[in-house]
């Protein structure tokens, strides 16, 4: 939730002043990508640091927003001795001893710089944008109170959010554990040897020996000269590793006569070509998302001979102990590789009887089924976390965190020590600071 311009939400004890009367927004000369250098005072870009020059703009360490293009109103903080770039807005001229740093950029990011951001083409924030901004000014033990606070919880919020970004790639793992288990008859170890039927041996085959394997459509057959019908197809871009991305399926048009041999059936195993790396091999299972597709010739579909077998328990094992022998015998140039139809008809491949890949394929799903459950629980929570954060700062600056605090310190927030004699002060510092600028230049 976003506090906006600041109004009638904060306690009475506060004020609200403009931002431009607390500091001096202000763009410094941008510098060329070109002038940088391997080592000197620190150069901030839009977004954070981009390099180094032999000059700096800010002696102390200064808030500053980006103010071009797509992250426009993202904050940075800037080391001490530092050059802030054109691209970034410097935040000139805080008093940090009677406004906190850590305090403004709080204020800053509850507050949210949506609404002063100008242009289409080239989002920007400018000075005259910033112009009509407020924040929430409460009496300077109060900011400190405050900052505390918020750096506290803040924190927390942060290690919380760390360890939820991590649950994908531990949930990962999982599943090439899982996997890994399946196609090594480790996973089913237990059953298997619970088995009162003699005929449970795995056995080694060869793809080929086990299915059928084409190459699909090629761009030469996208001829004129006969009888096309159009139909979708997958391409690479398609078949990923244990799943199939449909979100954009194209077309192409097929002789009649090879229409039908081009066809997927349901249970149809996918492999990619190649590519990069991470194509090699990698594929799924086709079951029947889309009538009647086909497949270019960049993808291999294999056709199981016996219907009984398994097709995901194949698909498994190429995409994990099928990886490694297409990397060691595939055709490989410089972060590309490829594998063609002799090499993927001689993949190796141990398979289980009937009755037990069955029994591997419904604990793979099952243990599957419960990692994707942990990692939907936790993107929720992550959810909740991300609002969290605004929040907490929203309560901050409406000064809920504190309501407790200023009524047991009244004498802290009232006479001299009060928001309104404080902001007194802070313009009367700027004014002063704007006049030792004038007599410099």
């Amino acid at each position: 939730m976003k506090l906006g311009n600041i109004g009638e939400n904060i306690p009475a004890e506060w004020e609200a002043p403009l931002l431009v009367e607390l500091v001096n927004p202000k763009q410094w000369k941008t510098i060329s990508t070109t002038d940088l250098i391997s080592e000197g005072f620190v150069v901030y870009g839009a977004n954070g640091k981009i390099g180094f020059y032999s000059e700096f703009t800010h002696e102390k360490p200064t808030l500053m927003i980006t103010c071009r293009g797509a992250t426009c109103g993202n904050l940075h903080v800037s080391e001490p001795y530092s050059y802030i770039n054109g691209n970034a807005m410097a935040l000139d001229d805080q008093p940090t001893e009677l406004i906190g740093l850590n305090f403004l950029l709080h204020v800053l990011k509850a507050r949210g710089l949506e609404d002063t951001i100008s242009g289409s083409a080239q989002p920007q924030i400018t000075r005259q944008g910033l112009g009509e901004v407020r924040v929430p000014l409460p009496p300077l033990a109060e900011q400190k109170v405050i900052a505390e606070k918020l750096d506290a919880l803040l924190a927390q919020v942060e290690i919380t959010k760390a360890r939820l970004e991590r649950i994908p790639e531990i949930i990962k793992r999982f599943r090439q554990s899982v996997l890994a288990a399946a196609v090594s008859g480790r996973l089913t170890e237990e059953w298997r040897d619970a088995q009162s039927d003699s005929h449970n041996e795995w056995r080694w085959v060869t793809l080929g020996e086990i299915a059928d394997i084409k190459g699909g459509i090629t761009k030469d057959s996208n001829k004129q000269d006969s009888t096309f019908i159009e139909l979708p197809y997958l391409r690479v871009a398609n078949v990923q590793r244990y799943y199939l991305n449909l979100t954009e399926v194209k077309t192409i048009r097929i002789p009649q006569n090879k229409v039908e041999e081009l066809l997927l059936e349901h249970g149809d195993i996918l492999f990619n070509e190649g590519g990069d790396l991470d194509k090699l091999g990698r594929g799924w299972i086709w079951e029947g998302q889309i009538e009647k597709c086909s497949y270019q010739n960049h993808v291999f579909r294999a056709r199981l001979n016996d219907r009984s077998d398994s097709p995901k328990y194949v698909s498994w094992w190429g995409n994990t102990e099928g990886f490694e022998y297409f990397i060691r015998n595939g055709k490989q140039t410089t972060n590309l590789a490829s594998i063609n139809k002799k090499l993927l008809s001689n993949l190796p491949i141990n398979m289980p009887p009937n009755k037990e890949q069955t029994e591997i394929v419904r604990r793979v799903e099952q243990l599957f089924a419960f990692a994707d459950t942990i990692e939907q629980k936790a993107n929720a929570a992550l959810e909740r976390v991300n609002n969290l954060a605004q929040s907490v700062l929203a309560k901050a600056f409406r000064g809920e965190l504190t309501a407790d605090w200023r009524a047991a310190n009244p004498d802290l927030i009232s006479g001299e020590n009060s928001a309104e004699a404080l902001l007194e002060r802070i313009k009367a510092e700027k004014a002063s600071a704007t006049k030792k600028h004038a007599r410099r230049s």
